[in-house]
């Protein structure tokens, strides 16, 4: 006998009240070819939320004013107000040295203010040393970072740096206004390039492109799927627009920057590069969340209640009958070895769960995984889901938010709210509609998108450029939701296991890989596809540490974990445009060169300055320079490591905690000095927040080239957290060219055994293997909680070889 089917929608009062019953019947078309989504919006009363797709094109027309000339000059503590002849004001707050925000006023008052606190909740500071002057033809406002120009005929604002001279953002005519529209002109420099938007589906480089700052959920290429009124400037600048007004940036000369609402309201981040820039934007708008370490394992959404008659999707599904099916889908990915943490087991149109759901989330909590909930119409039941029956994560999905801008906000928030006020347990929301802010709640995605070359062609620039607007969780359905293919699914899983978060949509793709299946589940593919999906889902959960570390960078100064090569190499011409958004950093010392077509060999890899070790085959390259005919069978995945890297990585497990981490491995590529500072906590509550959590300090000397010593110091773990180990062992992975003539520890020789199967066997020692990747040296040291050194005497770091002449075949001249 079927148990009850409970309906997400129960008791639902939200952003969108019971307008939401109207389109609890329309379940969101999983045929590219019927794209009815903004006809169903519109039934359902979501339009009234803000327009689908706005377009700039459409504002109201009407007479083009601006503000006039300058009449007045008023200062009060750091808010300085320019008045206009045209009855318009303009206001100057200077928050901190480096930031301010700007708004201008065209009927002369500051009450209208729709985005509130939302967007910017942390404005205050302290106290900033501001001063200004008359200098003639325009008033100067200054910081110790900034000098600000109000020029007074007509009113026109300008940044220069603290010395006055050095331009950063020049208006080169007044900002103006329609009925519905307010645009600012800036001018463009020489070599200016710009970043930014959100979760633009496509290239991130936009100097010549305009970009609709608007949600219109088609998720087709240069859609913007999550997009953000914020953008940055190579010329050390960004802007977030304070509004939740559709708009649209064309990155021009000059560079028109487009709001449909008749109010111009901005905040401004100067820094000294692109990553200050981050951090200060991130500072005013909100830093990255810290995802759960559950979140960066694979997870799976799918219906397992499909009996449901409200289901509108296939009621015969094998397996996926009742919500406990999901149970023998986790012991499937136990049984086949393969690394994945958590399941959406429902989906929101119509499937709902089948109760008791704390049972369900039980039986999977047993087998390692963690459970959470598809919704389309709201969060009604979400506290007895989350204190009661042990849920822990919300994807929000069109039906309910696919309005957007605040109406989508406002829904990710409730998710939030609903996780962190019924549990000890950290956020894990996954949203399709973000907007500025939005980094500091939720994982944006990039829709429902095809399992096709071409759309994983577009999806690496998208989810790496998003991270340009510090939204460090980006992620797209692995191998998409429509169509797909054994080839595809395994290539588009390679490269996403570099990025903190990803996820599988399975029930919409075609029949497969089995007859009576539509899921995409690693394990379900034939081999070889099978093991090289288990291969690269093995190898994040070794990267777990490393992984996790950049995304606590992430939360502390809003640089990414994925991040584009301009984040990395901001002065190299090659890495600030589209010639490089092919590939990525995986943090910041792994790059990572997807393969996105049908192919054995991968063109166009950019290798900046420095030295490049491949991951596979120990092979050391000097860059600058572009690296063609790499050989990239469907096994391989281009990636490459910064010379002086310093990787930590856990034991092999299937997901967290299977196993104590009872030896910690630090991956290492010698060269010159480097360090790395691993952060740990205990991956799953909020007790980070209250300083929970410990730091260990690795540095490594060694020659710059040929031979020498190399001395890796290992600093004693600071701080504490639950769980975290007494002492715990380690072993070094030295990557070097020869073996040494001695290795110690503190000073102490450590002994040299004579085979890899005596290695693995003893508690202390070393081995060196030449034909290991052109040489590694694996360095074991018994337990210990403090601080300790290991050198390694007489050995030398690996040639470089130079890079052949030759440009980047595979992709386009921006």
């Amino acid at each position: 006998m079927r148990l009850p089917s409970i309906r997400r929608s129960q008791g639902r009062q939200g952003p969108l009240g019971s307008r939401v019953h109207a389109a609890r019947r329309r379940r969101r078309r999983r045929n590219p070819a019927v794209p009815l989504l903004a006809a169903a919006l519109t039934v359902a009363g979501l339009a009234a939320a803000g327009p689908v797709a706005p377009s700039a094109e459409a504002a109201p027309a009407g007479a083009t004013a601006t503000a006039g000339d300058v009449t007045g000059f008023t200062r009060s503590g750091d808010t300085f107000t320019v008045t206009a002849s045209g009855g318009a004001k303009a206001r100057v707050v200077v928050a901190r040295a480096d930031v301010f925000r700007l708004w201008l006023s065209p009927d002369g008052s500051f009450t209208h203010d729709p985005a509130g606190t939302d967007l910017a909740p942390t404005t205050d500071f302290g106290p900033v040393a501001t001063n200004w002057s008359d200098a003639g033809a325009y008033y100067r406002i200054t910081t110790g970072s900034l000098s600000i120009r109000v020029n007074k005929k007509p009113l026109r604002f300008s940044v220069f740096r603290a010395d006055d001279t050095t331009p950063v953002w020049q208006e080169t005519r007044p900002t103006s206004w329609t009925g519905g529209r307010t645009t600012q002109y800036l001018a463009r420099g020489a070599d200016e390039q710009f970043y930014g938007t959100g979760l633009r589906l496509g290239e991130w480089a936009l100097r010549g492109k305009t970009v609709p700052i608007a949600v219109d959920n088609k998720w087709r290429e240069n859609d913007n799927a999550s997009p953000a009124p914020f953008y940055m400037s190579t010329n050390g600048y960004g802007v977030m627009r304070n509004t939740w007004a559709p708009g649209s940036y064309g990155f021009n000369a000059p560079t028109t920057l487009t709001h449909d609402e008749k109010r111009f309201d901005a905040w401004y981040f100067t820094g000294d590069s692109l990553k200050s820039v981050l951090d200060a934007y991130t500072d005013v708008s909100g830093k990255p969340f810290m995802a759960p370490m559950w979140g960066f394992e694979l997870g799976n959404a799918d219906c397992f209640n499909a009996s449901n008659p409200d289901y509108q999707g296939d009621h015969g599904r094998l397996r996926h009958q009742r919500t406990p099916d999901v149970v023998g889908y986790a012991a499937d990915a136990r049984a086949a070895d393969m690394p994945s943490g958590w399941f959406l087991p429902n989906d929101g149109y119509g499937c709902g769960y089948t109760a008791p759901l704390k049972s369900t989330v039980d039986a999977l909590k047993a087998k390692g995984f963690q459970t959470g909930l598809w919704t389309s119409t709201g969060l009604g039941s979400i506290a007895d889901e989350v204190a009661a029956a042990g849920s822990r994560g919300v994807k929000t999905d069109v039906a309910w938010i696919g309005g957007g801008y605040k109406t989508a906000f406002q829904g990710v928030q409730q998710a939030v709210d609903g996780i962190e006020e019924n549990s000890d347990a950290r956020r894990y929301v996954w949203t399709v509609d973000g907007w500025a802010g939005t980094q500091r709640n939720a994982v944006v995605w990039t829709g429902d998108t095809h399992g096709t070359w071409d759309d994983m062609r577009w999806h690496v620039p998208a989810i790496t450029g998003a991270g340009l607007s510090a939204l460090n969780y980006a992620a797209g359905d692995v191998d998409g939701i429509f169509g797909g293919s054994p080839q595809t699914y395994t290539r588009d899983l390679q490269w996403k296991a570099f990025t903190p978060a990803f996820m599988t949509m399975s029930g919409w793709g075609a029949t497969g890989p089995s007859a009576g299946y539509q899921d995409k589940q690693p394990w379900r593919f034939a081999e070889p596809y099978r093991s090289i999906n288990r291969t690269y889902l093995q190898l994040k959960m070794r990267l777990m540490p490393y992984l996790y570390t950049m995304s606590r960078v992430a939360h502390e100064s809003g640089v990414p974990s994925t991040r584009a090569m301009v984040l990395e190499y901001p002065d190299d011409p090659v890495a600030r445009g589209n010639l490089t958004s092919g590939q990525f950093m995986a943090g910041d010392s792994l790059l990572v060169a997807p393969v996105v077509s049908d192919t054995s060999v991968r063109d166009g890899i950019y290798l900046p300055a420095g030295t490049w070790t491949d991951y596979w085959t120990g092979r050391t390259y000097a860059g600058p320079g572009w690296l063609n005919g790499y050989r990239a069978p469907l096994e391989t995945l281009p990636l490459f490591v910064k010379g002086g890297a310093v990787v930590p990585m856990w034991p092999q497990m299937n997901y967290t905690g299977e196993k104590p981490v009872s030896t910690l491995t630090y991956d290492i590529h010698p060269r010159g000095t480097s360090t790395f500072s691993l952060y740990e906590d205990d991956g799953r509550t909020r007790a980070y927040r209250s300083g929970a959590y410990a730091r260990q300090r690795v540095d490594v000397t060694a020659p710059t080239t040929g031979s020498g010593t190399v001395t890796v110091s290992v600093g004693a773990p600071t701080g504490s957290y639950t769980g975290k180990p007494a002492s715990r062992g380690y072993e070094f992975t030295l990557h070097v060219a020869t073996a040494p003539a001695t290795v110690t520890r503190d000073g102490t020789p450590v002994p040299v055994l004579a085979s890899k199967a005596a290695y693995d066997a003893a508690t202390s020692g070393w081995y060196f293997d030449p034909a290991d990747r052109s040489g590694v040296l694996r360095v074991k040291t018994p337990g210990t909680a403090g601080a300790f050194s290991v050198s390694a005497t007489g050995t030398s770091v690996p040639a470089a070889g130079a890079l052949p002449p030759s440009a980047p075949l595979d992709r386009p001249v921006p």
